[in-house]
């Protein structure tokens, strides 16, 4: 049986583009997408933090050291500019596979700079 992990997220990325004219997809910058694990044209979900907007779309590569998050084609609509975002993929692998998997999990600042990285998730208390 094959079970669906988290890969790798962005966490609280902040839109800097939002394209409707463009070809539809999520551009974003190209050492980020390596950091979090993605891949170009890899499928990935957003969650908008601001307004509750949840969607599908793929990532495209922008420009390396550019903090660039874009929402191009349809998910422009879903977006403003600004809006803080989860963007995370998954991965489906077995029951041994997942035992020793780690997502990788990086943290942003409000300017798309790296805050942190890390593999693991604190226990969530009251």
């Amino acid at each position: 049986m094959q079970i669906t992990l988290l890969k790798g997220k962005l966490h609280m990325a902040s839109v800097t583009q939002a394209e409707l004219w463009y070809d539809g997809s999520c551009a974003i910058d190209k050492d980020l997408v390596e950091l979090a694990g993605f891949r170009e044209f890899e499928k990935i979900d957003i969650y908008n933090v601001d307004n509750g907007e949840r969607f599908h779309t793929y990532v495209i590569l922008a420009e390396s050291g550019s903090g660039t998050i874009s929402m191009n084609g349809a998910a422009a609509r879903k977006v403003q500019v600004g809006d803080r975002v989860i963007i995370a993929a998954y991965g489906q692998m077995n029951d041994v596979e997942a035992d020793e998997f780690k997502p990788k999990l990086v943290y942003l600042n409000k300017d798309n700079s790296v805050e942190r990285t890390t593999n693991t998730i604190p226990v969530q208390k009251d």
